[in-house]
């Protein structure tokens, strides 16, 4: 009988194995399908999110728009937060950025497809099975790009691990669609480097206050050690450990061939410098400017419900804005060519001003060097007064009538608004008022933290003057400097375009203006005389008069709008109309409602700023009224030009009309209430006109200057006008408005860079007659340029 054979240990291990191979190579090949059909169904978007094609090829990047002044400065920028994207060709980066970059993110740039495997593997084994925490990341740049543009932020390890393997298929992707120069390009477009600095143009302008084509070796070098972390590497808070992690970038070019041993030594010894300029809307040029264009380009077509009863004045001013100035409503206007909206946050506009940064600067200089003295007399004055910052004539201002002011201010607070909101009573939002907080408020030598209340906060805000300044080109409406007021961080309200005050004096023009074209001669007489008229209502009015010289004489209208004589400016209106003084004041671009009263002749009337350098256009360019430009054309982000903009000019005064007055408003500078420019400090000696303009109380001064170029319109007052100078030598418009004017024209001459000549004179026609009722100007074949001189004989 047989014996059963033994079994072969060997034998039984053999075949063990073999299964065991055949099962791993089982588990190892479906793995691998699995794998495979994983990232498959990754590429083609049936797992996560994958782009669509056209998408990859046009990634929708968002690029703040940019604002130019007239001699091609950037004056500023539109953005959401962290939306302060510039875009910057490739030509316009400095090749030490695109240098650093590669040496520290990713050696093997130029020669993989989107992913490095080399790398990949070298993050697993150091991080996954060796636990190092500094292994260094296995992105390239190209998934980096690919997390820029299309992921979300993550919440966990686990959301982390699915999108990694999605930008792995999107920089496939990118790496088919984009060359290498192109994939550096949108990168460097891309990063936010904090403090509203998106994109490297961004960057190099907030860090160093350089373009991104001049960054240094060491510059580059920082902006790129930021990629790793922003927030660990801010250069701003931590500059020691910025500098450190700057020194390893350029010891990784170094390791690359990029920069010498003794380049090296050189660069890491050196100091972190930076020249840091935050970006924010509330600084740099011409922020009042910004904010009003801004305004003007996102205007939506007026509704009058959407007007609150006590502005219906402002629906009205939109209204023929929408209608008569193309660049009120532009977005709304100007749709993209399929048919969506611009937005001047992303879409990456280029908005080209008529604003001269050379003069805009002039303008702020001598705003806040008079500003800054003017408030320094204003302070001394009301030192001691109880009713600080108010008048202290109780005629005018009973104490009542000041705490009901001051209760007013307190209800249009935002403390007061957010502390409604939060559901404080009446009683603790009184107490919070009253009670010391730490603040922030202005001061001339710069922003002062301290402690007040917020009631003392208020009267201390208050206790600053106001001003608004405007200069325009009286030929085309370019508007050449803006200014609304003292400090746009502090005081956000523009007085310029949006406050209106009484006008004073600056009126008369337009009165006597009226009467040259209604018989009347710079020459005729009238009784300088205190005069007393009758309403329809009997009521009596007898207008006061500043002034005591010539009293009961007879003189002539030329000097009467030279001393800007009241009583014969009331004598004149007496025998005009105060209803065509109205039309025609509109027809000069001033659109509030104006009463038909006999005193509107002495300004009661409020009107803005931007309406009476409008107005006083005509005077300087003659007898054209023409609207103020802010803007000459707006192109897209890539440079083509969507719409041009071009004058606007209306004829409001006759010649006759023009050269008459003309001749008064010069005479008021040579001779008259603006002959201050002629004296120091100002000695000027071009041929100008003007006006100056004082209210009831001194509550609002005025001046309001023009030259055959320019034409600029000063106001200077208190927040409310119950808060002013009690003097009459400080608070006239000659002594408020009038010195910004001189300082702003003086440093415009001294340029020589700007194309403005104090020897530039108005032609006055050869053989012109001004004091003849039938005008004429004689007819000469060789018409010579006559000066005002010598018209009146």
């Amino acid at each position: 009988m047989a014996s059963n054979p033994i079994p072969d240990n060997n034998s039984q291990r053999n075949t063990f194995a073999r299964r065991a191979a055949r099962w791993l190579w089982w588990i190892f090949g479906i793995g691998f399908a699995v794998v495979l059909l994983f990232f498959i169904l990754v590429y083609v978007g049936v797992i996560g999110y994958m782009p669509p094609v056209e998408e990859l090829r046009n990634p929708q990047d968002k690029f703040a728009s940019i604002i130019y002044t007239a001699d091609g400065q950037e004056m500023g920028r539109y953005f959401r937060n962290s939306g302060n994207r510039v875009y910057a060709d490739l030509d316009e980066i400095s090749p030490n950025v695109v240098n650093a970059l590669i040496a520290t993110e990713d050696a093997r740039f130029l020669d993989h497809s989107g992913i490095d495997m080399k790398a990949v593997t070298r993050a697993v084994v150091k991080t996954v099975l060796l636990r190092q925490k500094n292994a260094g990341g296995g992105s390239t740049i190209t998934q980096q790009l690919a997390k820029q543009l299309y992921t979300p932020p993550s919440d966990g390890f686990f959301s982390r691990a699915v999108q990694k393997p999605i930008e792995w298929m999107i920089a496939v992707k990118l790496e088919r669609f984009y060359s290498k120069d192109e994939i550096l390009k949108m990168y460097l477009n891309q990063f936010d480097f904090l403090y509203n600095a998106v994109g490297i143009k961004s960057a190099a302008k907030v860090y160093f206050n350089k373009d991104a084509k001049d960054l240094s070796i060491e510059e580059a070098a920082v902006l790129v050690g930021m990629v790793k972390n922003p927030s660990y590497f801010n250069p701003v808070r931590h500059p020691d450990r910025t500098r450190d992690r700057r020194n390893v970038v350029l010891e990784q070019m170094h390791k690359a061939d990029m920069l010498s041993a003794a380049e090296l030594d050189s660069l890491r010894n050196l100091p972190l410098t930076l020249d840091f300029h935050r970006v924010d809307h509330k600084e740099g040029m011409a922020p009042y400017f910004r904010e009003e264009l801004r305004r003007y380009l996102t205007a939506h077509k007026p509704e009058r419900g959407n007007y609150p009863s006590w502005d219906q004045q402002r629906y009205v001013d939109d209204s023929i804005s929408w209608v008569t100035n193309p660049l009120y409503g532009w977005i709304d206007k100007n749709p993209k060519p399929d048919g969506t909206s611009y937005d001047i946050y992303t879409d990456g506009l280029r908005i080209y001003t008529t604003i001269d940064s050379r003069m805009q600067t002039y303008a702020e200089q001598a705003v806040n060097e008079h500003m800054r003295s003017l408030q320094n007399k204003f302070f001394r004055e009301k030192r001691n007064s109880p009713s600080a910052p108010y008048s202290s004539n109780p005629a005018e201002l009973p104490a009542s009538t000041r705490e009901k002011l001051i209760r007013t201010a307190i209800r249009q607070s935002e403390r007061h608004r957010i502390a409604k909101i939060a559901g404080l009573s009446d009683e603790e939002i009184t107490a919070q008022f009253n009670t010391p907080a730490e603040m922030v408020v202005f001061s001339y030598n710069g922003p002062i933290d301290t402690v007040m209340t917020p009631r003392d906060s208020i009267l201390y805000t208050k206790s600053f003057l106001r001003t608004g300044f405007m200069s325009m080109d009286p030929n085309t409406g370019f508007v050449k400097a803006y200014v609304g007021g003292p400090d746009f961080r502090f005081f956000q309200y523009d007085m310029v375009s949006t406050g209106r005050r009484q006008i004073g004096s600056t009126i008369k023009p337009f009165l006597y203006t009226y009467a040259m074209e209604s018989d009347f001669t710079p020459c005729d007489e009238l009784l300088n005389e205190q005069p007393t008229f009758y309403d329809e209502n009997g009521r009596p009015w007898s207008p006061r008069n500043s002034g005591h010289a010539r009293i009961g004489e007879m003189v002539d209208i030329r000097w009467a709008l030279t001393n800007s004589n009241n009583w014969i400016s009331a004598r004149l209106m007496a025998q005009l109309s105060p209803a065509e003084l109205v039309k025609r004041m509109h027809s000069y671009g001033i659109t509030n409602k104006l009463p038909a009263v006999m005193s509107l002749c002495l300004g009661p009337c409020e009107v803005s700023v931007k309406e009476m350098v409008t107005a006083y256009s005509a005077f300087a360019n003659h007898g054209m009224r023409t609207d103020p430009m802010f803007v000459t054309a707006i192109s897209d982000a890539n440079g083509n030009v969507i719409t041009d903009f071009a004058p606007n000019q209306t004829e409001v005064i006759t010649e006759k009309g023009y050269w008459r007055i003309l001749s008064m408003l010069l005479n008021v500078v040579d001779g008259g209430t603006g002959n201050r420019l002629r004296r120091p400090p100002f000695n000027i000696t071009a041929q100008m006109g003007g006006k100056t303009g004082t209210t009831n109380f001194n509550s609002d001064g005025w001046f309001m200057g023009f030259t055959p170029d320019l034409v600029s319109g000063v106001w200077v007052g208190g927040d409310e006008r119950y808060i002013h100078f009690n003097s009459m030598a400080e608070g006239q418009g000659a002594s408020m408005a009038l010195p910004i004017y001189g300082k702003y024209m003086s440093y415009v001459y001294a340029d020589p860079r700007l194309p403005y000549d104090q020897s530039k004179r108005f032609s006055f026609p050869a053989g012109l007659s001004l004091c003849d009722k039938e005008f004429y100007v004689e007819e000469e074949p060789e018409a010579a340029e006559e000066s005002v001189e010598g018209v009146f004989d």
